[in-house]
């Protein structure tokens, strides 16, 4: 795995029922938001994700990301940090500055690697085709 530290201490996430999603009074944050990405060259590059969680994370795991491009699926699952193959970061959260510290890039701790991501298709179950 490439040199990312995702194994900070995570502070929990609401659920995805109990998440409240972007609306008409987020709209002077969004407003903001595209006017400091625009200044640094960054609206293709990033955007917004509702952050939530599904299920908890144990500290040496990590969410990972595939694709299987033939059916034009992505599947997320559990890896552990030490044994994924996953090398990318895909996804990542702000963190107050006083959360930063371990896991957190970069060395200022103003965000944390949420999901990782790879260009290999390493989807599950695609280890076995053709093998008929």
């Amino acid at each position: 795995m490439a040199d990312i530290n995702v194994s900070a201490p995570r502070t929990s996430l609401p659920r995805f029922e109990e998440a409240e999603a972007l609306g008409p009074q987020d709209a002077e944050f969004v407003r903001d938001l595209v006017a400091v990405l625009a200044r640094h060259g960054n609206l293709n590059r990033f955007g917004l994700c509702l952050l939530h969680d599904h299920f908890p994370l144990a500290p040496d795991e990590v969410l990972v990301e595939t694709n299987d491009a033939r059916t034009r699926t992505l599947h997320a699952q559990v890896e552990k940090v030490d044994a994924t193959q996953h090398t990318k970061a895909s996804q990542w959260r702000f963190l107050p500055h006083a959360q930063g510290g371990q896991g957190a890039e970069p060395d200022d701790g103003t965000y944390q690697v949420l999901q990782l991501c790879t260009t290999l298709d390493l989807c599950p179950g695609r280890e076995h085709e053709g093998d008929d």
